[in-house]
């Protein structure tokens, strides 16, 4: 069982490093780093723009993480504020062109990670991979709420 956890950990490790890396390399273009790949891509999905908390919820991130990151990406033109003028909690995140292109670019950069580290896997194997890391992922969550 520990030879399984070891394997397990180490493997998470390696993907999450290798993200990281091709990440952090797109984003350094922008004077950014990696994670602000994870907020464009969900932002490139959204094009009627989202709210702070909703992009929140998105990335899974706290209201302090995603005030951070909106203010510099607004900083690096890469986003705007649209809408409630009282609120800047309830106005809609867009994209402005060069954060749309930015997206693009990383969204290319995550496309083609995916397809060479799935190289020789069939779509039956990619599909079970899923399931399973979706499962194992919940039932952590799970127990991390629950305790042991």
């Amino acid at each position: 069982m520990v030879e399984r956890f070891e394997r397990f950990t180490y493997a998470l490790s390696e993907i999450n490093r290798y993200w990281h890396k091709i990440a952090g390399d797109e984003m350094s273009k922008y004077d950014l780093k990696g994670p602000f790949a994870f907020y464009l891509t969900v932002l490139y999905r959204h094009h009627d723009g989202v709210t702070s908390v909703e992009l929140g919820k998105l990335c899974d991130k706290n209201k302090a993480d995603v005030s951070r990151a909106v203010s510099l990406l607004e900083e690096k033109g890469m986003v705007v504020r649209v809408g409630n003028n009282q609120s800047l909690y309830r106005a809609k995140i867009k994209l402005t062109d060069k954060g749309n292109f930015a997206a693009e670019q990383v969204q290319k950069a995550a496309v083609r990670a995916v397809e060479i580290g799935g190289d020789g896997l069939s779509d039956e194997h990619r599909e079970i991979f899923y399931s399973v890391l979706e499962r194992i992922a919940g039932n952590l969550k799970d127990v991390s709420q629950a305790g042991l």
